[in-house]
């Protein structure tokens, strides 16, 4: 794909992306997210039930003090325009997630792994709302459903069912259905918001605090330049 981050409205440029990917790498450990999964991450915000605060999330992507004020002020500033971008990218039907590199006996690949990780953790943040969705309403599972096999493959979430390893073909068709999928998550819940009940009950439950996984395989880098 010849598109470039300077093509999309208000998506950081490859100068930024490499900053703030290295801020995140500096400061990693097992478990924490990098800039995939931090894109995944918002994404699974952005189109999902009800607004997270910047306060809620932050934490799932910062993990220590910063070294000084100006640090701090760049890291966040570059994690808000990256937030932004998703919207507008969505906006406009111009989405694509940033995805890892791995490496594999053919040579570097490209892994959904990180993405889906950090989206898995963005419907952890509402939990509460999503699984009673999930159950209740098959046709958010289906909308979900390339998502989710990416996920399974890649060992982000476990699946009571047995599934056969996706052909290389599959995991890039899989990869190719993110974009739709998020417009369609996201136009399921403008046309089926939160009720009520669901969102007292939200208030009423504890978040629950889980321990992150470490990814199933090392993600060497991420950007919109491995598209």
């Amino acid at each position: 794909m010849n598109t470039t981050s300077a093509d999309w409205p208000s998506s950081l440029d490859d100068r930024e992306l490499d900053e703030l990917d290295r801020y995140l790498r500096a400061h990693a450990r097992d478990g924490h997210l990098l800039l995939d999964g931090v894109h995944g991450l918002l994404s699974a915000l952005s189109v999902g039930p009800v607004q997270v605060l910047p306060d809620e999330w932050l934490p799932e992507v910062l993990h220590e003090p910063f070294a000084d004020e100006n640090e701090g002020n760049r890291v966040l500033a570059l994690l808000a325009k990256l937030n932004d971008s998703i919207r507008a990218e969505l906006d406009v039907d111009a989405y694509e997630p940033i995805l890892g590199e791995v490496d594999t006996e053919a040579g570097p690949a490209l892994s959904a792994a990180g993405w889906c990780e950090g989206f898995s953790r963005g419907i952890d943040l509402r939990a509460g709302l999503w699984e009673r969705r999930l159950a209740d309403d098959p046709p958010l599972m289906e909308l979900l459903g390339p998502v989710m096999a990416l996920a399974v493959d890649e060992g982000i979430l476990a699946s009571e069912a047995e599934f056969e390893e996706l052909s290389e073909e599959e995991y890039d068709d899989c990869l190719a259905q993110i974009p739709s999928v998020l417009a369609a998550v996201e136009q399921y819940w403008h046309e089926h918001p939160a009720s009520e009940a669901e969102l007292d009950a939200l208030a009423q439950r504890p978040q629950p605090q889980e321990e992150p996984q470490e990814p199933a395989t090392p993600r060497q880098r991420s950007g919109h330049w491995l598209h």
